[in-house]
């Protein structure tokens, strides 16, 4: 079964326009709420270590619930080992307050009984502005790599469209994990940052493999084919190229995206609670990827060649 991507453009177009524009409103709203674009989490902000000795083992999920209903959501708790004991090490946001500290120490001594408390301290932020800047320096220099390559390998039309697509999934992913933040207080970590970063790499290569089919076929342009609608013969544009090259990498494109998610759904029902976010941040972007690299990058692609192909006639004619 054909499907004629490139006609219904603007449908495409209009969804993602749907998904952006809220996730942008979100971002918005963070930077005024938190002044970060995304809720930060103990990573970006740090935070108190807390390292517990108890008498018996521990499940770390009751541990984390009992942080959390004493006003430490978000807090990271590991299993340890010093000198052969194990230890509960607890990763939360500043305790600045002594009262809360009491209380969360009542918690625990009540919920799982005595406890030893080895060390109490303050740390700093394990991603500070320093490492955040030279990060999204290393990103930018990426981004302009890889346009010039595609540029190179293909067309600037090309890389064009693939960043395009590309800066898509990120604002999709990071304007729901905006709205969340808002909502549900959903922070965020440095597994949400290597997440964004897989996505970003996804999204290229299933965009790319799109576009290497187009590139191929392209030498088919104005050759002769019969229309269906009226039975006569038309030379074949551009646009009908690209809708044959999605359909013919479109299977390909469903299998390997869902190869991916059986994966991470797999993750995420037997991967534990400390995984779950960067699970739930690549089951978005994957999802995102697979669709604008399908219905987003060629179309687009298709529109700014009819786009050009309309500026030289009229340069002609005038």
């Amino acid at each position: 079964m054909k499907v004629d991507i490139v006609k219904y453009r603007w449908y495409w177009f209009g969804i993602s326009l749907a998904l952006t524009v809220p996730g942008l409103i979100g971002i918005a709203m963070c930077l005024y709420e938190f002044h970060a674009p995304l809720k930060p989490g103990i990573d970006f902000t740090g935070g108190s270590i807390l390292q517990y000795q108890f008498d018996k083992p521990l499940d770390l999920d009751k541990v984390r619930n009992v942080l959390e209903e004493n006003g430490l959501p978000g807090s990271q708790v590991q299993k340890a080992f010093i000198s052969g004991q194990e230890v509960i090490v607890m990763r939360t946001k500043a305790i600045d307050d002594e009262s809360i500290k009491r209380k969360v120490d009542q918690s625990l001594e009540s919920s799982f009984g005595t406890y030893k408390a080895l060390s109490v301290d303050k740390v700093t932020a394990t991603i500070g502005p320093e490492l955040l800047q030279n990060g999204l320096l290393a990103l930018i220099i990426t981004l302009a790599m890889m346009i010039g390559y595609i540029s190179w390998r293909y067309m600037f039309d090309y890389a064009f469209c693939a960043i395009v697509a590309l800066f898509h999934d990120v604002i999709v992913l990071c304007g729901i994990y905006a709205i969340m933040g808002l909502a549900m207080g959903t922070e965020v970590d440095s597994l949400f940052i290597s997440a964004v970063l897989t996505v970003i790499g996804f999204s290229v290569h299933d965009t790319i493999v799109v576009f290497d089919r187009i590139r191929e076929n392209a030498k088919f342009v104005g050759s002769k084919v019969k229309d269906k609608a009226t039975g006569e013969e038309r030379k074949r544009s551009f646009g009908d190229i690209a809708n044959d090259s999605v359909n013919q990498t479109l299977t390909r494109s469903i299998y390997t995206s869902l190869t991916v998610v059986f994966t991470l759904a797999a993750l995420a029902a037997f991967g534990g609670v400390t995984t779950r976010d960067f699970v739930m941040a690549m089951l978005i972007g994957v999802i995102s990827g697979t669709y604008s690299s399908i219905f987003n990058a060629s179309c687009l692609l298709v529109y700014w060649r009819e786009f050009k192909q309309k500026q030289k006639l009229k340069a002609a004619t005038a």
